[in-house]
């Protein structure tokens, strides 16, 4: 399969030879959902804690005695039901919520995504962005020439610039003349992902023989480790 590589000027110069095992699988909703789920999981960083009777201080002191005080009886005063007392069932910043993802079930969810959004059109491939010093103006004008691609097209205007650019390799020119412009990020392939594609509409992948030799390098290693 094959698909149009423009370049920074939004024009398309040639073809670029697309391996299936990466851009051509079917959507399969339940391995990306439960990938996604379980990086989200792993992301996720406990805050909330509440302390519970043996974590409140005081309370060793019985408040009175067992009878004959006509009032219920009670053996602290850190008890959960008394004002001050510990929290029963509460969050607790212990707790473990991280998940096991398969790195073949992560790596073909990746995959997927990079499929469907191929086939929704949302995926352009460019030569080069041309960034030859740190300057926002360059971005946006080179943004804006992206936005003139069919596939993307308005992807320069606020309402719909939602993209994530991911570039064989990052440097400085390219990461700090994007940072200034809302709703745009910029990556390394090698941190490429599917829940960071999943949340950016458009998809633009720079210099896409090295990202896609980098991509076929996760497949060969499933391969060998077969």
């Amino acid at each position: 399969m094959e698909a149009k590589l423009y370049n920074s000027k939004g024009k398309s110069t040639k073809k670029v030879k697309l391996p299936e095992d990466i851009f051509g699988l079917p959507w399969n909703a339940d391995l990306v959902h439960q990938v996604v789920v379980a990086m989200q999981a792993n992301a996720r960083t406990p805050v909330a804690h509440v302390k519970d009777r043996s974590d409140v201080r005081g309370g060793g002191r019985k408040p009175w005695k067992q009878k004959g005080t006509g009032r219920a009886r009670v053996g602290s005063n850190r008890s959960p039901i008394w004002a001050g007392g510990g929290v029963t069932h509460g969050p607790s910043n212990e707790k473990n919520y991280s998940q096991k993802i398969n790195q073949k079930m992560k790596t073909k969810a990746l995959f997927t995504v990079l499929s469907e959004k191929l086939r929704q059109g949302t995926l352009v491939f460019v030569d080069d962005l041309g960034l030859k010093e740190i300057k926002t103006q360059q971005a946006k004008e080179v943004l804006s020439s992206l936005g003139s691609i069919a596939e993307i097209k308005g992807v320069d205007t606020k309402k719909n610039n939602s993209l994530y650019l991911s570039v064989a390799d990052v440097d400085e020119n390219i990461k700090k003349s994007f940072s200034n412009i809302s709703n745009t990020e910029v990556q390394d392939i090698k941190n490429i992902n599917p829940m960071s594609i999943l949340n950016y509409k458009y998809l633009v992948i720079v210099k896409p023989e090295e990202s896609i030799e980098f991509l076929s390098s996760k497949t060969n290693k499933k391969k060998v480790d077969k």
